[in-house]
């Protein structure tokens, strides 16, 4: 009996390999040509499809990432449940790469190379998106990444279900400067000092000018990641903001978006003086903040939590009732946020492309993306048939006391992305299907 029970576990996987072999032998294959070690590895491969997870469970940008790898876990939970993809179910392998950008490259290769996931859900920043990147177009590896971004970026070896500028960054400066807005005249551009604020700020800058903002309006500052004093930097933005119409334009990232807020409340400035529109902070990062004195700033997104749909209401229960069942902190009072949403459709889009191609192979799975449309819990969505970027609503929401957001604007319909801004790079363009990616018209 107990070899039995053995044989049901490590013996089982023993067994079909070598069953493997012999059948090899006998239609004419060598044993020299077959090792009984690589047949059992092949088949333990073969019986699950391994997906990798590669966010911030450590370190600064943690107060974002938790809960993407919390929606990730879900959604293969539930496909799981569902009878997996092809038949099979899917495995995960979760690292943390501690908010350390050199340590994202690494993992990536442990993932890859080690581990041989066939899919990675991952990455925050651009900094850990660019640290890894070489590796997976090297491995021509897969990643799903989740998070609004600078664009100027069209790799043949990622999806992008997050916003590119013309989706957010963009759209919320326009808000600002149109009547329904406040009509705003002078902006303060302040960001955590790395490649995605530095990029959106160029964007930025570019539109207001265009828009004819003078040099003398605009001011830009950065601070580095984990930041915690911003007593000088907010006085500044209060002397900039005298004679009014001045708003903030926000890319700080993680956690120094708490100290931030405190401060602006501190110094006695209100969204009645100063407007903030943050393009970095949802509805999950406002649960670690006094959201009280919050009320009022705005945010750019693609999805709010708040978003009145019999989908979307039953998708913000599920992961409340899924994070009191597997205990995650903060149980049936957890958020949802926008880029838990591109990171749960995520999973769901590489679902229906690897059963489109009937396999989890890269090259495969990649053209079977292509021009897919789907519903997502904040309602339909479509991946791009050329430039691995998603078609999607734009929202200007309003912080409410309750740490929600109010919509107060969204877009007529669907928005497709456009990795380069007609802004900094009018003559450059994303398309895997007719060119090389990247292109000049």
């Amino acid at each position: 009996m107990k070899c039995h029970l053995f044989l049901s576990n490590v013996g089982r996987r023993l067994v079909l390999g070598l069953a493997v072999v012999g059948l090899l032998g006998a239609i004419g294959f060598g044993h020299s040509l077959v090792n009984p070690d690589m047949a059992i590895a092949f088949h333990a491969k073969k019986d699950t499809i391994q997906a990798g997870i590669l966010h911030s469970l450590s370190g600064t940008m943690a107060i974002s990432e938790v809960s993407l790898r919390d929606i990730v876990e879900m959604a293969i939970e539930e496909i799981n449940a569902a009878g997996g993809v092809l038949g099979k179910q899917i495995e995960t392998v979760v690292v943390d790469p501690a908010s350390d950008w050199p340590l994202f490259a690494e993992k990536a290769k442990q993932l890859l190379i080690q581990d041989k996931v066939d899919v990675v859900f991952g990455c925050w920043t651009s900094v850990s998106r660019k640290s890894v990147l070489p590796v997976f177009e090297k491995n021509n590896g897969l990643l799903f990444y989740p998070v609004q971004y600078e664009g100027e970026e069209c790799s043949k070896n990622v999806f992008y279900t997050g916003a590119t500028p013309n989706q957010q960054l963009i759209p919320g400066a326009e808000y600002l400067m149109s009547a329904e807005g406040g009509e705003f005249k002078k902006f303060y551009l302040l960001g955590t000092d790395y490649v995605f604020p530095r990029t959106a700020n160029k964007i930025l800058r570019a539109f207001l000018k265009a828009k004819g903002v003078p040099d003398a309006n605009i001011r830009e500052e950065y601070t580095p990641f984990h930041h915690q004093d911003y007593q000088t930097i907010v006085g500044k933005i209060k002397k900039f903001s005298r004679g009014g119409a001045t708003a903030v334009l926000s890319t700080i990232n993680g956690d120094s978006n708490v100290p931030f807020y405190k401060e602006f409340s501190n110094q006695g400035l209100t969204s009645d003086d100063v407007p903030i529109m943050a393009y970095s902070v949802a509805e999950d990062e406002l649960r670690g903040m006094d959201t009280k004195v919050l009320a009022g700033h705005l945010a750019a997104w693609n999805y709010y939590q708040s978003i009145d749909t019999p989908e979307n209401k039953a998708w913000v229960k599920r992961f409340k009732a899924y994070a009191k069942r597997k205990g995650l902190p903060g149980g049936e009072s957890r958020v949802t946020d926008d880029p838990m949403e591109a990171a749960y459709f995520g999973v769901y889009l590489w679902k229906a492309a690897v059963e489109k191609a009937g396999t989890t192979d890269v090259d495969a799975v990649r053209k079977a993306v292509y021009g897919l449309e789907f519903d997502a819990p904040g309602g339909k969505k479509k991946a791009d048939a050329v430039n691995h970027h998603m078609y999607k609503p734009v929202y200007i929401g309003e912080i409410l006391k309750n740490g929600q957001f109010r919509i107060v604007s969204k877009s007529d319909g669907l928005v497709r992305a456009e990795p380069w801004s007609e802004y900094t790079s009018p003559d450059k363009s994303c398309d895997w299907v007719h060119h090389n990616g990247t292109y000049t018209k």
